[in-house]
């Protein structure tokens, strides 16, 4: 559960710092076959696979990750989704990102990982120079659009993606 929302940024520095070493450790020494096995297990698994992933930078499960993540089957599982594709940093992971905003900023009444998605996308736009939300930011654009239409709306954040 630490995580889910990425929890873990809301402990104390120690716990914190403890925490992301056990993460990175476990990201090196899973095998791609136990990954592959929790990706088709259910959400928590398939969170715990995707930061796994993120956190390792195997880049070679970017497009099973793009496919998880539009095909939105599980709730909270494309906070991780978003955050390897984010991690890796390419315009292929962009692609996928920007896939997933086109279909899911349509749909007000879906409110899943798209403040995610948005932020890894800016994380990618950041690190490369590229402009690949500027599109859904434009005002006017799917981004206000969906965003506007919830609940609580709230502007695009920035999600760790650093670690």
């Amino acid at each position: 559960m630490h995580l889910l929302h990425a929890n873990f940024t809301r402990e104390d520095e120690s716990k914190r710092t403890l925490f992301l070493q056990s993460l990175r450790a476990a990201a090196h020494e899973i095998t791609d076959e136990e990954l592959e096995v929790l990706l088709e297990s259910e959400w928590r698994s398939r969170l715990t696979a995707a930061w796994l992933i993120g956190f390792d930078r195997r880049d070679h499960f970017r497009d099973v990750l793009g496919d998880l993540l539009l095909a939105s089957r599980l709730c909270f599982s494309g906070q991780g989704y978003c955050f390897a594709l984010a991690r890796f940093g390419t315009d292929e992971d962009a692609q996928h990102l920007a896939a997933y905003l086109d279909r899911y900023l349509r749909r007000p009444d879906c409110q899943y990982d798209q403040h995610w998605a948005i932020s890894a996308l800016l994380h990618i736009d950041s690190r490369s120079g590229s402009e690949h939300a500027a599109r859904f930011l434009a005002p006017g654009g799917l981004w206000h659009q969906w965003n506007g239409a919830q609940y609580s709306p709230s502007p695009p954040g920035r999600f760790i993606y650093e670690l």
